[in-house]
């Protein structure tokens, strides 16, 4: 049988895999647009999340969330806070929304839609907390703009989130680690907590024990977890965005040299 397959073009796992893989990503597309636990792209949400989740407790994000771990993960643990999963890939959010509908997490939900207009969707303080899980550190100096840790975003963040919200960042990637203490230091961000090792802690702690599908596959291959959690001051980031460009440009001078 190999012999008669060998020098085939189309033998059959590549006649059948990518339109098996394509229709299952349609399956969920148009399942997850009949989940109760899910909103893509809706309007006039600011400051009506309480009627989504039927009460009026506080509201914790998971921002480019992926499969949703940390956004059910905490919903089982917090049943008193509200947990939503935002990402733009309606195939993972199908993974979260579907297990959070399976264990009846009543305060777990998600939004389909894009980072950078996630203004639109609360209303100034509406927000109590963010969590970043593993977003894609954007390594390339000339794509800091697009970390979700990077001022840019930070001032978005600012909008909805209440006075002294915190930003939590968990990361598998030393440089999204090093930035992000970098941009702490220069706008002088309350910091929290600071791990460059989560695992090699005596106690974590349950919340940092949650992993994400994206943590499993050690994409940095740093063999460590990172963890900062800090706060944003309601008034405005000061504009030092010029000088955290010249550290990324110095950083990378001396990467290169």
């Amino acid at each position: 049988m190999t012999s008669c397959l060998r020098g085939q073009k189309n033998s059959l796992p590549f006649i059948t895999f990518a339109p098996i893989m394509g229709q299952k990503k349609l399956q969920r597309f148009a399942e997850v647009s009949t989940f109760r636990n899910v909103l893509q792209y809706p309007e006039n949400m600011a400051g009506n999340w309480n009627g989504f989740f039927h009460n009026d407790h506080p509201i914790v994000l998971e921002l480019a969330c992926g499969k949703g771990e940390y956004a059910v993960g905490l919903g089982r643990m917090f049943p008193d806070t509200n947990f939503l999963g935002v990402d733009l890939k309606g195939n993972r959010i199908w993974v979260g929304a579907k297990k959070a509908l399976q264990e009846n997490l009543h305060n777990v939900g998600f939004l389909r839609t894009q980072i950078d207009r996630i203004a639109t969707y609360f209303a100034p303080g509406e927000v109590s907390e963010i969590w970043l899980t593993f977003p894609d550190p954007q390594l390339r100096t000339s794509k800091a703009r697009k970390r979700l840790t990077h001022p840019k975003f930070l001032r978005l963040y600012q909008q909805i989130l209440k006075d002294g919200g915190i930003i939590h960042l968990k990361t598998d990637s030393p440089s999204l680690y090093r930035f992000t203490k970098w941009v702490i230091a220069l706008y002088q961000l309350p910091l929290l907590q600071d791990s460059d090792n989560v695992y090699a802690q005596e106690n974590p702690g349950q919340v940092l024990q949650i992993k994400t599908h994206y943590e499993s596959l050690d994409i940095a291959q740093s063999n460590r977890v990172h963890y900062l959690q800090f706060r944003l001051p309601a008034a405005p980031l000061p504009d030092k965005d010029p000088e955290l460009k010249a550290l990324l440009l110095e950083e990378e001078s001396d990467r290169r040299n």
